[in-house]
């Protein structure tokens, strides 16, 4: 059965919400100055951003936990480049993973992210058809 995600955002003022997801967990949601927002929360674009990075993160990591390699540290970064023409989609996404352990194997990062990339982030499906995105790594030895 197909699962339902429902996410309830209230304005607050200006341009804030306060958007609240089935988990309860809630997330502050703003425009900056420019956009007549204060600047009070996270932008919706930003939030897909942050949905990636969230995705494909968990995704790797939990691939590289389950390929026994020795992961001290991790970190990965999403930039993305927006269209100039309304509605400014995102055109291109890079996704650089930062991955510090001991003797983490190269052939084990690529694998996990093209399983993140190919079976598992639903973001990264999601915006891969709108938008060209790449993947990159470094490995830092501690």
């Amino acid at each position: 059965m197909a699962k339902i995600m429902t996410v309830v955002a209230k304005l607050e003022t200006g341009l804030r919400f306060d958007a609240e997801a089935t988990s309860g967990y809630h997330v502050m949601l703003d425009s900056n100055s420019q956009s007549n927002g204060q600047g009070a929360g996270f932008s919706p674009m930003e939030m897909l951003l942050v949905g990636l990075a969230g995705c494909t993160g968990m995704d790797f990591i939990s691939i590289l936990r389950k390929k026994r390699q020795d992961v001290t540290g991790y970190e990965v970064q999403v930039q993305g480049i927006r269209a100039e023409e309304h509605p400014k989609v995102f055109v291109e996404i890079s996704i650089e993973h930062l991955v510090t352990g001991h003797n983490v194997q190269p052939a084990a990062v690529e694998r996990a992210i093209e399983l993140s990339a190919t079976r598992y982030c639903g973001a990264e499906a999601m915006l891969g058809k709108v938008a060209h995105i790449k993947n990159t790594y470094h490995i830092i030895e501690v």
